[in-house]
């Protein structure tokens, strides 16, 4: 055994470190006289080196070796082409146990895609000849194409990682969510499902999945319900959150975190799907149980996005807007196509005032997850913050004739239209629609709520509130119908309703305000006391207001170390 062939045994063996040491050594000694080794040796070197250092999570650097690797295979190449034409069966037998070159260059390319060089990435990957392409060098380009926006060149790449491995459901998955039929992608998993036993629910999974990509959410809970029921598949933790996933986006708040804690259960190390369960449980007021997630995610991994997103998600219901776009920040560089992190930072930037980038990043968001309505809702909330009541129409009309009319689209649209005093009939029209689809949607509860209060029918708001509350409980509802009491005198249910509103969220605000402008109008003799008592309150917020921008003075640091300013 010659030294080269210690450095092979020790990469094999994983001592990195080691590899890293002695080939740094050697190929210094090849560079100060090269005939110490061969062609063939000093481009093992090179590759052993490279490996090493990309082990070390140098990307950079080994891009770099690497590169210096393939030159020094051009080298080899040439001389091996005059040895073979010499009869050098020897040479022959050698190339074949050196490092792959189509590795090598997978290798390339995934350090160019950690260090966010896509362009660089598909540059090497299309370098390599259609034939000699493994499925995990089809599967990267897909990827990559896919993020880029090209995606005829995706779904050819995602066709032959299928072609060669048609059980990569992750690349089905791709196929669908660049709009190919389910029946097609079925049809190129006909022959494995027919070969071999118990493989039957394959079918029913790609039908799921091919509803969820669609945005027909109802079909897609009621294909996986089906499956989950199963014996062989119940409680599979991916189809869990799954579903979970799907009862979010079809606004089923209850059942989503149910699902999340069902999934967590049977896997105490979930991290896929965590951050959609804080962003819900952070809405809903459950500060506390979002902070503990957060924790025990970082202690799992903080090289994922998504303790950074619930932790953001904590930050941003706290109203610490600064930390919350810091926080998504961070999640966007882990994983630049997390959709919760772009609609937290998002959100954080429009509470800001700062509604352009905002809108940057509602679009992305958009882009990444065509059939996530909060995505749209993000962007139109933006447009009315701006005043862009038309561009807010126009996008709320695209949605409605996209995906359909039902609850969650005609509450959208419904939305919009009550900011325009002409269209407050329409708005009528569509949440009553939205109603009478789903009677418990709660956002159409709300604004048809709104906007019988606008209208002061208090006693048909009491009858709309009561009705949505028979079968849920939800802070803002119980809020709301706190208030339609007070405006019709019923001021002890009215405080019942405020106290079952902070019982859910202690930190929601406006029922906090309901209930001490109620106590202030039943004690006037002691309105000066509580009058007092609200000044000191007031200083002690303009305190916590005071440190909370030192605070913002101090994430706004860290926001420019990451490069958002």
């Amino acid at each position: 055994m010659n030294a080269v062939d210690h450095v092979r045994d020790m990469a094999a063996a994983g001592l990195h470190s080691n590899v890293r040491v002695l080939s740094s050594l050697l190929l210094t000694m090849s560079n100060n006289n090269p005939e110490l080794f061969s062609p063939a040796q000093k481009y093992q070197l090179l590759v052993y080196h490279a490996d090493a250092i990309f082990h070390d999570k140098e990307y950079r650097n080994a891009a770099c070796k690497y590169s210096m690797a393939l030159q020094q295979k051009k080298v080899l190449s040439k001389t091996s082409k005059v040895r073979t034409s010499t009869g050098g069966a020897a040479a022959s037998l050698q190339a074949q146990s050196l490092p792959s070159e189509i590795e090598v260059k997978y290798k390339i390319a995934e350090c160019y895609t950690i260090l966010k060089l896509d362009k660089d990435a598909i540059a090497v990957l299309d370098g390599i000849p259609s034939r000699q392409r493994t499925p995990k060098i089809n599967m990267m380009l897909a990827n990559l194409y896919r993020k880029a926006g090209q995606e005829r060149s995706a779904v050819t790449s995602y066709k032959e990682v299928l072609r060669q491995c048609p059980l990569a459901l992750d690349a089905i998955i791709g196929l669908l969510s660049l709009s190919v039929k389910g029946a097609e992608v079925a049809s190129m998993t006909m022959d494995i499902i027919q070969s071999i036993p118990n493989l039957d629910w394959l079918t029913v999974w790609i039908k799921a999945y091919a509803f969820i990509h669609t945005g027909d959410n109802q079909r897609a809970i009621n294909t996986i319900c089906s499956m989950e029921k199963k014996s062989l598949l119940r409680d599979n933790v991916d189809l869990l959150v799954s579903l979970a996933d799907v009862y979010f986006r079809a606004g089923d708040t209850k059942n989503a975190i149910l699902r999340f804690e069902q999934a967590q259960m049977l896997d105490p190390y979930l991290i896929k799907g965590m951050d959609v369960y804080g962003y819900l449980m952070a809405r809903e007021g459950h500060l506390e149980d979002v902070e503990v997630l957060g924790g025990r995610l970082f202690n799992i991994s903080d090289q994922h996005a998504e303790p950074w997103v619930i932790s953001g998600c904590h930050s941003f219901y706290s109203k610490r807007y600064s930390r919350a776009l810091y926080l998504g920040a961070k999640a966007i560089q882990l994983n630049s196509n997390s959709v919760q992190a772009l609609l937290l930072k998002g959100a954080a930037l429009r509470n800001m005032g700062r509604v352009q980038e905002a809108i940057i990043h509602f679009r992305e968001a958009m882009r990444l997850a065509p059939c996530r309505l909060d995505c749209y809702e993000g962007l139109i909330d933006c447009y009315l913050a701006s005043n862009g009541i038309r561009e807010a129409m126009g996008m709320a009309n695209n949605i409605y004739k996209t995906l359909g009319a039902n609850a969650q689209t005609l509450t959208i649209l419904a939305t919009v239209c009550l900011e325009d005093p002409v269209t407050q009939e329409k708005a009528k029209t569509l949440l009553d629609k939205a109603l009478a689809q789903r009677p418990d949607y709660t956002k159409a509860v709300v604004k048809k709520a709104e906007l019988l209060s606008r209208e002061q029918k208090y006693e048909e708001g009491i009858a709309l509130l009561r009705n949505a509350l028979a079968n849920q409980s939800d802070c803002a509802l119980h809020r709301m119908l706190g208030d339609f009491l007070v405006a019709v005198s019923d001021f002890q249910e009215a405080m019942d309703q405020y106290s079952i509103a902070l019982s859910l969220d202690p930190n929601d605000q406006k029922s906090l305000e309901g209930m001490q402008k109620m106590e202030k109008e039943e004690s006037p003799t002691d309105a000066t006391v509580e009058l007092d008592g609200d000044d000191m309150e007031g200083s002690g917020e303009d305190g916590e207001l005071e440190g909370s921008d030192s605070d913002a003075a101090q994430w706004a640091d860290q926001e420019q170390w990451f490069g958002m300013q």
